[in-house]
């Protein structure tokens, strides 16, 4: 079972990013194509149970790291650059320690090795509200998850995974009934014993506290070739809160 990606440039260095938990490749279809300008090969990939890769029960970051291994060596990537937000900040941190022979650099986005709590209910208790015997518009769906999701821009994110099953009828990209089931495992904890010494970006918003005091004791031990910068005016989305200066951050880390 292959991930589902949105390749970006016909050749070019490896530069694999991984959206976060409900997200999708297509989220990222604006910066990839900036970085594909800059001579990389952008693989906007979506990951197991998300977009339009397969679903399937198991869901935890074992499997998300084999997923995007047997990714690498089905397109035979190497030396690739990996980037992953939030949960896929996890899964990319996951990989690139377990195979770091195949990752020349990491940037890791507003996520920390850490353990975070379930602080997503709302969110799925919203999306599972969502009736599509009845919803027949992307108007309606927003009007109904605007009762748990009060946020526009959250809920327009959320909403990205709307799509047409048929003519007529709506549904979601994601496997919610299995999200729903594993969201414990979207806050686990990197292995303690996990290292990844090549250089490694961590990105943070200034507004947001999944990157704190604790976390820039922690990131050193797993990631000792590391630093730690933050993006002015972002909050936890900081890729879309403001690209300019995430662009920025990323490729003067690259370069």
């Amino acid at each position: 079972m292959l991930l589902h990606s949105n390749i970006i440039g016909e050749n070019g260095t490896p530069f694999i990013i991984l959206h976060g938990f409900l997200g999708m490749g297509d989220n990222w279809k604006t910066l990839g194509r900036q970085f594909s300008e800059e001579g990389f090969q952008v693989h906007l990939i979506d990951q197991r149970n998300h977009g339009r890769s397969f679903h399937h029960d198991e869901f935890n970051y074992d499997v998300m790291v084999e997923d995007l291994k047997h990714y690498c060596d089905y397109y035979e990537l190497e030396d690739s650059i990996v980037l992953g937000h939030s949960m896929g900040g996890k899964t990319a941190m996951g990989f690139a320690t377990q195979y770091p022979e195949l990752v020349s650099k990491l940037i890791v986005a507003d996520i920390s090795p850490r353990f975070y709590p379930i602080h997503h209910d709302l969110i799925l208790e919203g999306l599972t509200s969502l009736d599509f015997d009845a919803i027949t518009s992307r108007g309606e769906a927003d009007k109904l998850l605007s009762d748990y999701v009060p946020d526009f821009g959250t809920r327009q994110f959320l909403l990205k995974n709307l799509y047409w099953v048929e003519k007529g009828r709506l549904g979601l990209r994601v496997n919610l009934p299995i999200l729903k089931e594993e969201v414990a495992e979207v806050g686990e904890v990197l292995s303690a014993h996990a290292i990844y010494s090549k250089p490694t970006l961590f990105l943070r918003g200034d507004k947001s506290e999944y990157i704190g005091p604790q976390d820039e004791v922690l990131i050193p031990n797993h990631f000792p070739n590391s630093e730690i910068r933050t993006v002015a005016n972002a909050g936890h989305w900081l890729h879309a809160e403001n690209p300019k200066d995430f662009y920025s951050e990323v490729l003067e880390f690259l370069k």
